[in-house]
């Protein structure tokens, strides 16, 4: 069996959901920063980050992530959310030797910005408005 063709033949759906599961990280993670937002303003300004960053945040991650989600622009919020996600890992998950949990979260950004960098390169996939708008051209 030629496993390469097989996968080819659904290469279309994997890329939406890919692209939806990586999504799903961004647009659930403002949710939290919203309902907790006293406590997410203290983890930054632990890290010397001003809190009033915060808003900026939520809005960068919750709109690229809709972003990602309905194939819309996608390889600018994919660019956008690869750099925060870099930026993100390097400050609030870099001591590994704090507690393990810390390095799991850190090699788990580390695999999101893969991700985001593999949508990048590659864009939206079938089934996208980038896509649709493409088709309409």
């Amino acid at each position: 069996m030629n496993t390469n063709k097989w996968f080819s033949q659904f290469s279309d759906y994997f890329d939406l959901a890919g692209r939806l599961c990586i999504a799903f990280i961004f647009i659930r993670s403002p949710i939290r920063k919203i309902l907790g937002y006293e406590r997410f303003e203290g983890m930054l300004e632990e890290h010397g980050i001003a809190a009033e960053l915060l808003p900026l945040v939520i809005a960068l991650e919750l709109g690229c992530g809709l972003a990602m989600a309905l194939g819309w622009q996608t390889r600018l919020a994919a660019f956008l959310l690869a750099g925060f996600t870099a930026l993100a890992s390097f400050i609030f998950h870099w001591d590994w030797e704090s507690h393990f949990s810390v390095y799991l979260l850190f090699s788990k950004n580390i695999a999101i910005f893969g991700g985001l960098l593999f949508i990048v390169g590659h864009g939206a996939g079938k089934y996208s408005l980038d896509a649709r708008s493409a088709a309409g051209t």
